[in-house]
């Protein structure tokens, strides 16, 4: 017996995922920034949103003198702006590394109630056949408006925040998952075992979650990633746009982009770190959904 067919299957799920580059690196990458957003105040960062009206527009490297206040009153520190500072004086380096805490957020909350809830839909669009029609229509015109319109058009009517964004990009994201479950499931109600159950008397509810249900679980991890590159991306515009998460709040990718729009010419730098760091974010999320679609395929394991 082979060394792989000794292991238990779970293992051996481990160890394709191991020999997959896209999931190495992928993985390592979405590991790093994780632990950056988590570690962010261990960071050498200061207050993100810490206004220095004399140290406004400074390039990378600058070292200057910041006014803060404590216990004995304001007292003047030397800080050190590792990538300069903006048209207020808030240090870029801690934006950047905050920010990546609100993106991350946003990508793993979009992902989760985007699968949740269209989960639940695609199911009882898969196997209830006179909700079909209605159910898929509703979906067919919702992903026939581009996604970044239908975000701005549900971000504008709630008031600008964390909620407000979660919930515009969640909107057009569900679509996409109510089509991925509901061509699961109609492949998997002719199957014999579930014509089995249903002959047997299995009620609707535990039929769903007893054998159709597993059957999505390896599509909705894979779907899942990209959903959370794409929510990154959306939160990123709508932020850019000033129509997302206020820069004067919580600091973001794009809302630091958005502000140093006016800047750009001459402060170049402003833009391309963060815009740099959303890149990296975004490339990295796709590899390892790239990776982990090849190897949850039946068809690549058998290969392997």
């Amino acid at each position: 017996m082979s060394d792989a067919a000794s292991l238990s299957p779970g293992r051996q799920m481990v160890r394709l995922l191991l020999s997959h580059p896209s999931v190495l690196v992928g993985g390592a990458l979405v590991l790093a920034i994780c632990l950056i957003a988590l570690m962010a105040p261990f960071l050498d960062t200061r207050d993100p949103n810490a206004l220095s009206t004399s140290n406004r527009l400074k390039e990378p490297g600058y070292e200057g003198i910041m006014k803060v206040y404590t216990d004995e009153g304001r007292i003047k520190v030397p800080v050190v702006f590792r990538l300069g500072s903006d048209s207020l004086g808030r240090d870029i380096y801690s934006r950047v590394i905050y920010g990546s805490r609100v993106s991350l957020v946003v990508g793993i909350t979009v992902a989760s109630l985007a699968i949740a809830i269209g989960m639940i839909i695609g199911l009882v669009a898969g196997y209830v056949r006179w909700l079909d029609g209605i159910i898929m229509r509703i979906m067919d015109g919702l992903m026939a408006i581009p996604a970044i319109l239908l975000a701005i058009a549900v971000v504008s009517v709630f008031n600008a925040g964390l909620t407000s964004v979660i919930i515009a990009i969640v909107v057009p994201e569900v679509p996409r998952v109510v089509r991925l479950v509901r061509s699961i499931v109609l492949s998997i109600r002719e199957e014999p075992y579930v014509e089995a159950a249903i002959t047997a008397g299995t009620r609707l509810p535990l039929l769903l979650v007893r054998h159709v249900l597993p059957n999505t679980v390896a599509p909705l991890i894979v779907q899942g990633t990209f959903i959370v590159a794409s929510a990154i991306i959306l939160e990123a515009i709508l932020s850019f746009l000033g129509l997302g998460i206020p820069a004067d709040e919580i600091p973001t990718w794009g809302n630091i982009m958005g502000t140093a729009r006016e800047n750009f010419q001459l402060h170049p730098h402003q833009i391309f770190y963060p815009g740099i760091i959303l890149a990296v974010t975004v490339l990295a999320v796709n590899m390892l959904g790239d990776g982990l679609r090849d190897t949850l395929d039946p068809r690549f394991a058998k290969r392997m």
